[in-house]
């Protein structure tokens, strides 16, 4: 699972984003997904291994840093990370007709959120969304409101897919399963890992932190989210 590293862009206030680019060829636009990482400050890296195994399907990937300790929660610079990728990504080879939001834990509410809330403006708003192992039910930073709760009374303006891990001990599963009853056409996808294993890392004591895994039954679970990003995304 080693490669070269991403490239690196600024995005907002000094903020950065990797830049993961497909590893097949494709010819003309690639689809294009804008990934967040969950409640850690600045964790772009640890979504690194998901970003490549995504990009090995075909993916343009853009992965950027937030922090949920800014005064709003963060909210902020999630949106601005939604609006540079969108600016961005033709110029990378991307398809803006086939933009897919998601995101892991806390990012994974705030990227369903703003996919589906009413006031986002249509220049932004993805064509499909990936809520990977978080919880539905507490406001969004960048909305203001619970997507569960709005979602239980209005469709989704867009397809979603939901990704949980069913031995996850940060997040149950259970929340992603209350989501999927609220939104019957949603696509559910349950994976034998925890909550960690679901975007292809293991949590490291030492380091603080996940980092890449190399267990054979977490790497292909974290492969199947990729695949999901990528059904997500148009492709087969």
């Amino acid at each position: 699972m080693t490669s070269a590293p991403p490239e690196v862009v600024p995005y907002a206030d000094g903020r950065l984003m990797d830049v993961h680019r497909p590893t097949v060829h494709t010819a003309g636009p690639v689809p294009v997904v804008l990934l967040w990482h969950g409640r850690g400050p600045n964790e772009r890296d640890v979504l690194r291994p998901l970003a490549r195994e995504a990009a090995g399907l075909g993916l343009l990937v853009l992965v950027p840093d937030w922090s949920s300790e800014q005064p709003d929660g963060g909210g902020a610079e999630l949106l601005a990370s939604l609006a540079h990728a969108r600016r961005i990504a033709t110029g990378l080879g991307g398809d803006p007709a086939r933009f897919v939001l998601a995101g892991w834990s806390l990012g994974g509410r705030e990227a369903v959120a703003v996919a589906t809330h009413p006031d986002t403006p249509a220049e932004l708003r993805p064509g499909a969304a990936v809520g990977i192992a978080s919880k539905y039910a507490d406001p969004a930073v960048t909305t203001g409101d619970a997507p569960l709760a709005r979602l239980a009374a209005t469709p989704s303006p867009v397809p979603l897919w939901l990704v949980h891990g069913t031995a996850d001990e940060i997040v149950d599963a259970g929340h992603t399963r209350e989501l999927s009853t609220a939104v019957p056409a949603a696509t559910l996808v349950e994976l034998p890992t925890d909550h960690a294993g679901v975007v292809l890392t293991v949590y490291s004591p030492q380091a603080g932190r996940c980092v890449p895994a190399t267990a054979a039954d977490t790497v292909a679970a974290g492969r199947r989210t990729a695949s999901v990003l990528a059904e997500a995304a148009g492709l087969s």
